[in-house]
């Protein structure tokens, strides 16, 4: 099998990375982190398999991306927690109990897709500073 097929990108270990903050920048503009190049979404939510101007392998291994999910709906729960909490101080001593429960489900439904995009990156950034650019495919 060859390095394109079994998903190695054969310049990853050799790649330098750029400074954490910088990819961090990159993550939350969605762009791809190594490089810094726009496009490494070809749709909100679909991210390509490799960015199209460096050729760096997004996805490094298999069920690489279940931790973007993980990193999504701890995103949720925070949001809601900021929401609940902030609304509660904010309007104590009488709180609106159906404002709470409606804008709590709605945050619950929308914010995991409309965050989706930015869990990837921010994934990526974070593993990026942990294990660095091997795919951990060689």
């Amino acid at each position: 099998m060859s390095e394109r097929q079994s998903g190695a990108d054969p310049g990853a270990a050799r790649r330098p990375l750029p400074p954490r903050g910088r990819m961090l920048v990159r993550a939350l503009t969605r762009r791809c982190l190594i490089c810094g190049s726009s496009g490494i979404f070809t749709g909100f939510f679909a991210l390509a398999e490799r960015c199209p101007n460096c050729q760096y392998s997004f996805e490094r291994e298999e069920g690489y991306w279940t931790g973007a999910m993980i990193l999504n709906i701890g995103g949720a729960q925070l949001a809601f927690f900021a929401f609940f909490l902030g609304g509660l101080v904010l309007t104590w001593p009488d709180p609106p109990w159906n404002f709470f429960l409606v804008g709590g489900l709605a945050l619950m439904a929308l914010f995991p897709v409309l965050f989706y995009p930015w869990s990837k990156t921010l994934w990526l950034w974070g593993d990026l500073c942990v294990r660095g650019p091997s795919t951990g495919r060689e």
